[in-house]
Formats: structure tokens, sequence, C-alpha cells
């Protein structure tokens, strides 16, 4: 079963493949904001590491982050990204196809890798990576935001999670 992502906008709703809802007219967004994990991981891991990784994303592109929310009762809350985060998933041989794509591409990147599972702070999480040169990075996941269609392939060999 393919995840389905709905947008609210102003004109209304529509999903990730833009088909409207509601009678509104479709969106598309002229970016996308997709994290690859490598198949191989546990399922607490896959929420970790997509958890960690858009995280970054609000204070690189701050364009991505949209408005506050509110509830009827005037309940405030916090704003999201504005877009769907597309979820995909291959082998540890595209993830590192992925990552040199991304690099070329200089498109915002972020990156979560096997070491990173045995530190518990932020200071030693950096520590981890920096001691890693780019090519010998042991990349678990990795999140990629850009114009879509170079994020498009960036993720060419990965298929969405499932």
């Amino acid at each position: 079963m393919r995840n389905t992502y709905e947008t609210q906008t102003e004109s209304g709703t529509e999903t990730e493949s833009g088909t409207a809802v509601a009678g509104s007219a479709p969106v598309r967004f002229d970016t996308k904001v997709a994290v690859l994990l490598r198949d191989d991981l546990e399922s607490w891991q896959r929420l970790n590491v997509t958890a960690f990784l858009v995280s970054g994303l609000g204070t690189a592109v701050p364009e991505v982050i949209g408005e506050p929310y509110e509830d009827a009762d005037s309940t405030a809350y916090l704003p999201m990204l504005r877009q769907p985060v597309l979820v995909f998933e291959g082998a540890k041989e595209t993830m590192a196809a992925a990552h040199a794509r991304a690099l070329s591409r200089s498109l915002t990147t972020a990156v979560f890798t096997a070491d990173l599972f045995g530190t518990g702070n932020d200071r030693d999480n950096r520590a981890a990576v920096r001691a890693v040169g780019r090519d010998a990075l042991d990349l678990v996941g990795l999140a990629v935001y850009g114009p879509r269609n170079a994020v498009d392939k960036v993720l060419k060999g990965a298929r969405m999670h499932p």
C-alpha cells in the first residue's frame, strides 16, 4: 500500500501526487523533501533516523517551515514542515550513490551514520561523523531537500518505504 500525503493550502487540499481534493485546484511543490533509509534497519531505527534527519531542515532552509497551528480553542502548536516528507529505502549501495549524487548537485543534505546509534548526545554524534571521510561514511539515513527533479535524480534506484 502506497502512502498518500495531503497538504493544506489556501485554496484547499491536495494529495502528494498533486490530485485536487474537495474541488480545489492542484498545488504542486517545486521542491521535494525526501528521506532515504537503508533497508536493513530495525523499525525503531527507521523512526529515530527519520526524526533526526528532518529535524535539521528548518534551521538550514527556513522556508520549508509552514505557519504555526492553532485549534478551534485557540491553543497554539508549533509549525511543521510545509510539505510532505517522502520516505524511501534502499540497499547500502543505493545509499552511497544517492549521497554522492546529492553532494554533486549541492543539495541540502543531512546524514545519519551507523556510528550514531552508539552515541548519546549531539557533541558525540558530530564527532563520530567528523572522524570518517565522506566516501567511508557508513550511511543508514540521508535527508535531501531541493528542486523536485534534482531530488528525484538523487533517489534513482530507491523505492518508497512500505
